[in-house]
């Protein structure tokens, strides 16, 4: 008989959670191929540690790209990679998958989504919206009827939605999340220490040292790339509040984003979430003091999910549970 499967598929990360099994597969969007021969290379983290570090014929690729597909025959090549390692196929049977999307998906890249997990191996394929799985996963009780606002920040989009007795009732979804941040990273480190560097390190100061609110400026990492002015490898020290000033303006995106979910907010809903917060989830979520920032501008409680990273995933497969219910695309 084959196991039931939730898919998280992140711009960058897909989470897999496995019905009776829990999170079994957590692994980076990427994908390394030969552009000569067009041949699949490595998959996930393998791939990952090829990016930016490649010779000419061999391209490390993200195929998705903002929370929707960039590239469909690559996406279908991965995850057709990651069903077949998690060994789920019954002997006549397919998986039932249950994948997220972001709120502000077209129908076209809907049919994208579902095809491409058709063609890996699935049998009947569920989508379902980002925000709504996320609260799910991070504890919430959305089926009641009283409302539950979650800011959701991953690596393609931040998705922000008000959600009662099960059903998004406002949202907002921006194409600009933890990539954005890498490459405002990169961008601030080039313009103020005349310093080229990669994704990778842009990654690591986010994760090492990303402060959004009271940063403090003794913290700092020493990082390395390429001089801008002589060509040559070089060293400078980042600290934390420099980090805080080039993340400023996408925290201030969101934020705004927020601000116009609850002002279309029914009143109703809107005092419930006075009295129990905005959750926030996703791998933006980690970002330190980011609660405290949202919270001073929303002038609402803002917590913190348990398992920011792991709240989609943990979302499907709560929902795996009551997935014959649904409709199948």
């Amino acid at each position: 008989m084959a196991k039931d499967i939730g898919i998280d598929l992140g711009t960058a990360n897909v989470l897999i959670n496995v019905k009776g099994k829990g999170i079994v597969l957590n692994e980076p969007s990427v994908v390394a191929i030969d552009t000569q021969t067009k041949k699949v290379l490595a998959v996930g983290s393998e791939a990952y540690r090829m990016v930016g570090r490649t010779p000419g014929n061999i391209h490390a690729v993200r195929p998705l790209k903002d929370g929707v597909i960039a590239d469909f025959d690559i996406t279908e090549e991965m995850l057709a990679y990651f069903i077949n390692k998690l060994n789920v196929k019954g002997f006549l049977s397919k998986p039932n998958i249950l994948i997220c999307c972001p709120t502000n998906i077209t129908s076209i890249e809907q049919k994208a989504i579902v095809e491409a997990a058709e063609k890996s191996g699935g049998g009947k394929v569920f989508l379902e919206l980002e925000p709504k799985v996320a609260a799910v996963g991070a504890g919430m009780d959305i089926f009641q009827p009283r409302g539950n606002m979650v800011i959701d920040i991953g690596g393609g989009t931040s998705d922000v939605a008000v959600l009662s007795m099960g059903e998004v009732v406002t949202s907002r979804s921006l194409r600009l999340a933890g990539d954005k941040m890498n490459s405002e990273i990169a961008a601030y480190v080039k313009k103020k220490h005349n310093l080229l560097i990669g994704e990778h390190t842009a990654e690591t100061i986010k994760l090492t040292i990303g402060n959004v609110w009271h940063a403090d400026a003794s913290e700092s990492l020493e990082i390395r790339g390429r001089d801008m002015v002589s060509g040559l490898p070089q060293s400078v020290s980042i600290s934390a509040d420099e980090v805080e000033s080039a993340l400023h303006e996408t925290m201030m995106e969101i934020i705004a984003a927020a601000k116009e979910v609850l002002e279309v907010t029914p009143p109703e809903l809107s005092a419930d979430i006075i009295d129990r917060g905005i959750m926030l989830t996703g791998g933006g979520a980690l970002l330190r003091n980011i609660a405290s920032l949202f919270s001073e501008h929303l002038k609402v409680p803002v917590v913190l999910a348990e398992n920011p990273l792991d709240a989609v995933a943990l979302g499907t497969g709560i929902l795996l549970d009551n997935i014959e219910d649904k409709r199948a695309y």
